[in-house]
């Protein structure tokens, strides 16, 4: 049953029974994506919050001048979205893009407002993982405020092991607010450091 990891990942917060599995399952759109490919894209109405089943997917901005700044990554067993625009039903900030093949569940905002009304006890459930969210790139603006570069890149690799292994120095760097040489450089630091 491919459900399993999306079952789990609500099982952390909230419990369901059978009938209310079957009708949250009932409302998921199941998509697979090569990798590469826009998932959503900068100006298009934000429509569904993303659960991914496999895979690895980034959220990025991209400015007037056509510089990309990573925003968020999502590997298997996150949600991902551009959360404001989801919300208020508004064209997009972000793009989320495919870094490798992804398997992915939407959730459409109209039946995430149904779910709400049948199954109250959802409205926990997001309101749980929307307050980590939160928690999450408040305390990422305030690392960006008053760490060093070297110090966010060591509080990201602690953070997200798994991520720095299946994403590119590129967008690490990006999602860091520093170029890739400069990473470069930290991470050659890094390995003396650890051969000495």
């Amino acid at each position: 049953m491919t459900q399993n990891l999306i079952l789990q990942n609500i099982a952390k917060h909230i419990s369901l029974d059978e009938n209310e599995i079957s009708y949250f399952l009932s409302i998921l759109k199941e998509k697979k994506y090569p990798k590469k490919s826009i998932v959503l894209k900068e100006g298009e109405i934000c429509r569904t919050i993303n659960f991914v089943q496999s895979g690895t997917l980034r959220a990025f901005y991209r400015n007037p001048a056509g510089k990309e700044s990573t925003i968020m990554f999502a590997i298997a067993d996150w949600w991902i979205t551009d959360m404001s625009c989801f919300i208020n039903q508004q064209p997009a900030m972000l793009n989320i893009e495919t870094i490798e093949e992804s398997h992915i569940y939407h959730l459409q905002k109209e039946d995430l407002d149904d779910l709400y009304l049948k199954i109250p006890k959802f409205e926990r459930f997001f309101r749980i993982i929307m307050q980590n969210a939160y928690i999450r790139e408040q305390l990422r603006v305030i690392q960006n405020l008053s760490l060093t570069a070297e110090e966010r890149y060591y509080i990201f690799l602690e953070k997200y092991p798994q991520v720095e292994k299946q994403v590119t120095q590129k967008q690490i760097a990006s999602y860091l607010g520093i170029t890739p040489e400069f990473l470069s450089m930290i991470r050659a630091n890094k390995n003396k450091q650890a051969l000495s």
